[in-house]
């Protein structure tokens, strides 16, 4: 089992950057992707950034261009450094990592940072 933990988030005013991270500990040999999801309230769980193993990189069209994602394998810790921030990116936002040990493939979440962006 892969255990995450986020942080980094706040409040932030339009225009303004943060860096989340998530550190990651357990059984971290079997990691492949790992990513960011976001969430706020009512919707339903939306794909920030994915990062492979290899350092591969994909991004939602909304965040393109303002976010990057990166990994840190010798920390055990991902990252997600989000610039030029607006009041849509307003959500928790929840990292991941998908594990495969075949034929059995396991993805395992942290708790959730909340990022609010206003004023």
């Amino acid at each position: 089992q892969v255990q995450l933990v986020e942080s980094g988030g706040g409040s932030v005013q339009p225009g303004g950057s943060l860096r989340l991270s998530c550190a990651v500990s357990g059984n971290i040999f079997r990691i492949n992707n790992m990513g960011w999801y976001r969430q706020v309230p009512g919707k339903s769980r939306e794909l920030v950034a994915i990062i492979t193993s290899s350092g591969g990189t994909n991004y939602a069209d909304s965040v393109k261009g303002r976010f990057t994602i990166s990994r840190d394998n010798a920390k055990n810790t991902l990252y997600l450094q989000m610039n030029s921030l607006n009041p849509e990116d307003t959500a928790v936002y929840y990292c991941y990592a998908q594990s495969i040990s075949l034929p059995r493939t396991y993805v395992d979440w942290g708790q959730g940072t909340q990022v609010t962006v206003s004023s």
